[in-house]
């Protein structure tokens, strides 16, 4: 939560927008019930008078309640009420606060006429002459007699009882009651459309702002997971396998993307309504709030249970998409293979048991969380009855109005929504979790291979390519023993220098250790006198032409491929002049499009042949001050080979070559031969030299060339 948190730190204008929005969003939603509450127990019950304030009001009327009044409820109605010329009195001020003070002080007032004018019927004649003739303090003192028999009467009834006066007194005037009531509901259903309008228009533009952030984060964790992972040394790729990181970059961020969407529209929103509602709810003093703690502690209780339950199942899940993701990948990429030895129906069952584990963790946690819903929607129906239950005893003894209730009903769903809504982001929030410390784990991966602070990139402006181990030793990360033990040579430009060994020897770990895709473990490795680690990889690659054992080429087209090291760098005669020495220009020139001809994915439409030439003349073009060839010729036959070498020592004339070679007749005129045999140079020098002085080379030429071959390696 804390990882997807800070993710959205660099969308801080965006955020603080959509919660401003969300702010309006949820007081428009948490104004409506009210408004609700209004047309139910104003404009229906009380026929659209809301307050038990007159506007206007008759003389003998206004007498008739002064005679109730206390001395501050006096000063309060001579404060808001002018006597007009026809003699009615008239309100002078209409705001809330003062409508507030005017119902608090002409309440009880009329409350007391009301029950006089009922009682009055049954009086004998001469009472209200007796009442008339009373001193002030004989009138204050019936008040409180009467008020003691209302004590237990709650204000709500009151306030009906007053506004039931006020609305007589409108009929006795001859208002028109009907267009009172009219009038009212229009009003108050123009103020609901208006906040239902707002409330529209902040949730189109926290979705807009939401989205747009959301993508802004996603896009933003794939450039940085990117860039990290073109920092990756070799090392750190087998650490976490390429099927691994795909699907951290494609998945793993596309959850946190989703995921940053329904919190910025969802989590946030949910306990600014839940803290509303619960303010709203504490205003309407129903006596009720303990119902909303009762289903605030059963919705708890349920989300922390199923999310227990499903959580350890979402860690699984994200290794079982990496599986799916590997198996997949492998059988896509062998396909030729799998059918070459008949075991597809071997992959089919290994698919099937990778993709069975997943559909069956996926089952389990869908379930689980499937069972939210029905539960919340029981605790929310409970809920319902509970507060009609309560609701209609209150109703029933006059301490609760319709509308009231309503208005409690409404605020109760929305906090009870609220917690919904975190319930419902809760079960995608422990699987983007997830995704999100398996995103981190990449991001924090420090490269094993990093640049110099002290670089010498500018001592080595004219490069002559002079290669130099010295005494190098070489193990991979977690291995028990060294893969090269003391290496020592010298690579010089304008000569060829050949690796050749049995497999598994280290000719490719040597090759690699050039580019510094691994570093040495002890020695070093020079050019020009240069320790290469004092060098930027940027520098240091630029200066390199590598063709790896297996050549990968881009989809794309030919010239793309061969313009790989940049437009600027390479131009059209250069990419045909290195296609030519790459022997390649024949079969280019043979496709209808030339160097515009399409290139598939990986190069799946050209024969090894055709794609290993590819790779060479890509390397030729970039013209490099060193050439390094993985085992680059295994795939050419004999002639194609001999003319390629030959076209290519004309070529690289004055570059510095090194050849890791399977077959003898490729190194045969190298300059310089070094063989191999598990992780030690064994032998050095020319073909002829090795024959005569190296039995681990001899018996690889005896493999390859004939008797009078060797007879003429050794005379020569």
């Amino acid at each position: 939560m804390l990882k997807l948190l800070g993710y959205l730190k660099q969308c801080k204008k965006s955020v603080l927008a959509i919660i401003a929005l969300l702010i309006v969003q949820a007081w428009c939603d948490l104004a409506l019930p009210q408004y609700t509450s209004d047309i139910v127990d104003v404009g229906i019950q009380q026929g659209g008078i809301a307050w038990a304030a007159p506007e206007e009001m008759r003389e003998e009327t206004w007498q008739a309640l002064r005679f109730w009044m206390t001395e501050d409820e006096l000063r309060t109605a001579d404060s808001y009420y002018v006597r007009t010329q026809d003699g009615v009195w008239e309100r002078t001020q209409d705001s809330q606060a003062a409508l507030e003070e005017i119902q608090g002080a002409f309440r009880i007032p009329m409350v007391l006429v009301s029950r006089l004018q009922e009682a009055a019927e049954g009086m004998p004649e001469g009472v209200g002459q007796q009442l008339g003739s009373m001193d002030r303090d004989q009138v204050l003192f019936l008040r409180a007699s009467a008020l003691e028999k209302l004590g237990e009467t709650s204000d709500s009834m009151l306030n009906q009882v007053a506004v039931s006066f006020v609305k007589a007194e409108y009929e006795a005037m001859g208002k028109d009651l009907g267009a009172i009531q009219t009038r009212y509901l229009l009003l108050t259903g123009a103020k609901m459309l208006g906040f239902t309008l707002v409330m529209m228009a902040a949730a189109i533009l926290i979705s807009l702002l939401a989205s747009r952030a959301a993508a802004s984060i996603g896009r933003n964790l794939r450039q940085r997971v990117f860039e990290r992972v073109l920092s990756f040394s070799s090392g750190e790729m087998h650490q976490f396998s390429t099927a691994s990181l795909i699907t951290r970059s494609t998945n793993d961020i596309q959850q946190v993307q989703m995921v940053s969407v329904m919190l910025l529209r969802m989590i946030i929103y949910a306990p600014i309504l839940g803290i509303g509602g619960i303010i709203k709810v504490s205003g309407t003093r129903t006596g009720m709030g303990w119902i909303i703690a009762v289903a605030v502690a059963a919705i708890l209780a349920l989300v922390l249970t199923l999310v227990n339950i499903a959580m350890p199942k979402f860690k699984i899940m994200q290794k079982l998409v990496d599986r799916v993701n590997l198996v997949s990948r492998e059988i896509l990429t062998g396909l030729l293979v799998i059918r070459a030895f008949s075991r597809e129906k071997f992959e089919e069952k290994r698919f099937d048991e990778a993709n069975t584990d997943l559909m069956k963790t996926q089952l389990f946690t869908n379930r689980v969380m499937n069972f939210m819903m029905p539960a919340m929607m029981l605790i929310m129906n409970g809920i319902t009855v509970m507060i009609v239950w309560f609701g209609a005893q209150g109703i029933d003894a006059g301490n609760l109005q319709v509308g009231d209730m309503m208005a409690f009903m409404t605020y109760t769903m929305q906090i009870v929504m609220s917690f919904l809504m975190l319930t419902m982001v809760s079960v995608m929030l422990p699987r983007a979790g997830v995704a999100a410390d398996r995103i981190e784990e990449v991001l924090n991966t420090e490269p094993s291979i990093h640049d110099d602070t002290a670089l010498l990139d500018d001592r080595l402006s004219s490069c002559r390519g002079v290669l130099s181990f010295e005494d190098v030793s070489f193990h991979y990360p977690g291995a028990d023993g060294d893969a090269l033990e003391h290496i020592s040579f010298t690579a010089e430009p304008g000569k060829t220098t050949a690796i050749i060994g049995s497999t598994g020897c280290g000719k490719s770990t040597l090759i690699n250790l050039i580019p510094r895709f691994y570093d040495v473990s002890s020695g070093r490795i020079t050019l020009d006198g240069i320790d290469i680690r004092k060098l930027s990889q940027h520098k240091l690659r630029d200066l390199i032409g590598l063709v790896p054992q297996k050549g990968i080429l881009f989809s794309g087209t030919i010239a793309s491929n061969l313009k790989l090291a940049g437009e600027e760098r390479v131009s059209d005669e250069t990419m045909k002049d290195a296609a030519r020495v790459a022997q390649a220009e024949e079969f280019i020139a043979a496709k209808t499009e030339g160097y515009d001809s399409p290139v598939a994915q990986g190069g799946t439409n050209v024969s090894g042949g055709q794609k290993q030439r590819l790779a060479i003349a890509r390397a030729i073009a970039k013209d490099p001050r060193i050439y390094l060839f993985d085992d680059s010729f295994s795939a050419l036959d004999y002639k194609t080979d001999a003319q390629l070498r030959r076209a290519l020592s004309q070529k690289a004339a004055s570059a510095t070559v090194i050849i890791v070679a399977q077959r003898i007749s490729t190194i045969l005129h190298a300059d310089q031969i070094l063989v191999l045999e598990e992780g030690r140079i064994v032998g050095k020098g020319t073909h002829a030299q090795l024959l005569e002085s190296c039995p681990q080379y001899r018996e690889i030429a005896g493999s390859q060339l004939s008797e009078s071959e060797l007879k003429g390696g050794v005379a020569g």
